[in-house]
């Protein structure tokens, strides 16, 4: 137990989401429970992960997770370790939830040079109907940047992935790569764009200026007598732009949402409720959209990449490959993560602000606000 490796999850408490400021201490060795100095409150080693307050040994929902992740039906599952089904499906949103925090916290607050940026949907057969998924990759590194999962293939669903990519991206060349639905191209519009700032005292609403190194290409599939046309068709950007982004980002070739797609066969083979022809059907939107954060991490943080490989020269003895994750060929970790430690990773809450009201604070307050108050 380290105390200098945790902070405080209490909400209320001005030392909050801060490590290694000395107010966290041991209060039981044998239940395995810290104490935050300032606000007085005790927390489990477990607490704002997804083993708190679960009675199952956590070696038995690891494997749990990692047969879901891996494409194994609920209900083998079910008959083959006696758990309940409603207690996997549990164990499911739950992780799905940490992984979204993780995810938010890792790569939505990150900001990378993307150079390509590929997106495409997955229509996904339920109980009730249809649901779709939306997608997008980082082309150099394999990084999954983010999903939306909705009921309909609309306007909000290709803005809510743009705007996941807009969080990650810095203003630097960028080509955007998607199919033939229009939605896409005003939502990536909307997104790559910035406020002018305004004089002070301004009473109107500020002018938006679009990223000029922006460029966004479409590859529209045909089928027409069992044979398939495709179009790539240039709807911003220069040519000789697209070209230079191309022999970046993938090492030439021509305009394709090929990296995306195989991104799409991935989550279609580990995910049961996406395979093609399946009997497996998805129940409710929240069981996808879980098992979408949940092998979008496990597929960033802990799966090779074959693809991402580099050579390491040893010597007069040649080279030998060095396996790279998606995260790992990004800068997010310096190793390959485990499911465990996906499972059990803390996200930090935002550090205290004060409610500051009208007039001078008093001095407890003062002394707070200098130092915890960043």
């Amino acid at each position: 137990m380290n105390p200098h490796q945790q902070f405080c999850p209490n909400i209320d408490c001005p030392a909050r989401g801060q490590i290694g400021k000395g107010n966290i201490g041991i209060h039981s060795q044998k239940k395995k429970r810290f104490v935050c100095r300032v606000c007085q409150r005790t927390f489990t080693t477990s607490k704002a992960t997804l083993f708190y307050r679960l009675h199952k040994d956590p070696q038995v929902v690891l494997l749990v997770l990692a047969l879901l992740v891996y494409g194994c039906p609920v209900q083998g599952i079910v008959r083959a370790m006696q758990i309940d089904e409603r207690t996997v499906r549990k164990w499911w949103q739950r992780a799905g939830q940490q992984c979204e925090k993780l995810h938010g916290h890792l790569v939505g607050n990150s900001q990378f040079d993307l150079q390509q940026v590929q997106a495409d949907e997955i229509k996904v057969k339920t109980q009730r109907g249809w649901l779709w998924m939306a997608l997008a990759v980082m082309v150099p590194t394999r990084l999954w940047l983010g999903g939306a999962v909705s009921p309909h293939r609309d306007q909000d669903l290709a803005r809510c992935l743009a705007d996941q990519v807009r969080r990650t991206a810095l203003c630097r060349p960028l080509l955007l790569a998607v199919d033939g639905w229009w939605a896409y191209l005003g939502a990536f519009r909307r997104a790559f764009r910035s406020p002018l700032p305004l004089p002070p005292g301004a009473g109107r609403r500020p002018s938006f200026f679009s990223w000029p190194e922006v460029a966004i290409v479409q590859v529209i599939k045909r089928h027409t007598e069992d044979v398939w046309e495709i179009e790539r068709r240039v709807v911003q950007g220069c040519v000789p732009k697209i070209e230079a982004l191309l022999t970046s980002s993938q090492g030439g070739g021509m305009i394709n949402t090929a990296y995306i797609e195989r991104l799409n066969a991935t989550f279609r083979q580990r995910l049961d409720s996406l395979t093609r022809r399946t009997r497996t059907l998805a129940r409710m939107p929240e069981t996808l959209t879980a098992g979408m954060w949940v092998l979008g991490c496990v597929y960033n943080f802990c799966d090779f990449h074959l693809s991402l490989r580099v050579k390491l020269w040893v010597g007069k003895r040649g080279y030998r490959w060095v396996q790279r994750t998606p995260a790992l060929a990004s800068g997010l970790t310096d190793h390959r993560w485990t499911l465990a430690e996906i499972m059990s990773f803390k996200v930090p809450l935002p550090h205290w602000k004060p409610d500051l009201k009208r007039g001078r604070p008093n001095k407890e307050l003062r002394i707070l606000m200098d130092r915890w108050c960043l």
